[in-house]
């Protein structure tokens, strides 16, 4: 994958070493947006976001909810917003209490949340270890009330899941009452919205994603009557580009494409009511690293650079959550980066969420695939700490 230069400068040769070269490419390194005071306070969406000054762990404090900490500057994600999806320490809750001394179970990893700082979670399932309180299985009305004591017992909040969304379309009606099953649950737990982690649909091609639109408006439409905001969360292809014209393959497909990326397309079909989007901030940038380029419908190579601040702030309030996941950039992956714990890594959150505003609408959910490890067992809350701490750290830059 060959390395594209920021738009707004004129390109230059990229004669470094590999690594200084895609690092310039992306606008990391010296280029650490000397300009974001300026274009923040004039308002400025379209400059795309790129590199990252990673936030300092000591840079550390309270802000107690008001939105500055002792002069130091605006907080950019208020305590009360501050919050992990629990995939992250998918270890913890799956541990084994009667063979570790280390917090297992939802109960005890709810309680360990709160000591770091953490006030919302966000869940990718509601099974955890069979030794833990409450069993395996919680994903009934029962669990989710014994969920809900636990959660209040921390002073945490659910803020989502990754759960069931129908395969089948049009609804089945045992697809239905599960799917309102899960809307109970979410309700039970206290949950504005509720959502998966995947695409609405793995094509490229217009009229997938048309079908796409029409489950997702219908099911959307249930939640909404529940009192739900239904979301779908990204990965990167879902932000490629959308295949919509052009000559047609063997099988009567476009090949080409009029420059629109897949979820753009989905957010102007959707209806903005019953809706939602989780933006995965790693993959949104792991899209801008891999779809740059794309084949118009004339056969030309054009160059579109995504910028998923600008898109976020161009839909506003449809996103109402993020997955907040770092990353490194990488000369060696295929994804232009590697993920890493939050702060810890190059992608700038100061410039996104200042960015992205409305900080007491947006739920951030601290985000690291890789934090459980085989080999070190306390890890993935040792790292969801730290990420807190550098979540907690972010300040919007003085001018």
């Amino acid at each position: 994958m060959t390395p594209y230069n920021d738009p707004r400068t004129p390109a230059v040769p990229l004669t470094n070493t590999p690594d200084e070269a895609l690092r310039r490419s992306l606008g990391v390194g010296r280029r650490r947006f000397l300009s974001t005071c300026t274009a923040v306070a004039a308002g400025a969406v379209a400059a795309p976001v790129f590199g990252a000054a990673p936030a300092l762990a000591q840079d550390r404090g309270r802000d107690h909810g008001h939105g500055h900490d002792h002069g130091r500057g605006q907080v950019l994600v208020p305590p009360h917003k501050r919050g992990i999806i629990l995939y992250t320490v998918r270890d913890a809750t799956a541990r084994d209490p009667l063979v570790s001394d280390l917090p297992s179970g939802f109960r005890e990893v709810f309680k360990q949340l709160a000591r770091h700082g953490y006030r919302q979670v966000e869940f990718a399932g509601y099974n955890q270890h069979a030794n833990a309180p409450g069993g395996a299985a919680l994903e009934s009305v029962e669990g989710a009330r014994l969920l809900r004591r636990w959660l209040d017992e921390y002073g945490l909040r659910a803020q989502g899941n990754h759960g069931f969304i129908p395969s089948s379309w049009p609804l089945t009606t045992a697809d239905t009452d599960t799917f309102k099953k899960h809307l109970e649950i979410a309700n039970i737990l206290g949950m504005d919205h509720m959502g998966t982690g995947g695409d609405p649909t793995g094509s490229s091609y217009r009229a997938d994603w048309d079908v796409a639109a029409d489950k997702w408006n219908a099911l959307g439409e249930i939640a909404r009557r529940a009192g739900i905001k239904l979301y779908t969360h990204n990965h990167d292809s879902a932000y490629g580009f959308l295949l919509d014209g052009g000559p047609l393959d063997d099988q009567g497909r476009p090949t080409r494409s009029s420059g629109i990326r897949k979820l753009e397309y989905f957010l102007k079909i959707t209806d903005p009511k019953v809706v939602w989007l989780e933006m995965d901030i790693f993959w949104a940038h792991v899209a801008q690293y891999k779809f740059h380029t794309y084949t118009a419908h004339d056969g030309s190579t054009r160059e579109n650079v995504f910028d998923p601040a600008a898109l976020v702030a161009r839909y506003n309030k449809r996103y109402p959550l993020f997955h907040a996941k770092d990353g490194v950039v990488s000369t060696t992956n295929g994804m232009g980066w590697d993920m890493v714990p939050f702060g810890t890594g190059d992608i700038d959150y100061t410039t996104f969420f200042s960015r992205v505003g409305l900080s007491n609408y947006r739920n951030p959910m601290v985000e690291d695939d890789n934090s459980p490890s085989a080999t070190d067992p306390a890890q993935s809350l040792r790292e969801a700490k730290i990420s807190y701490d550098n979540m907690a750290a972010l300040r919007k830059r003085r001018c």
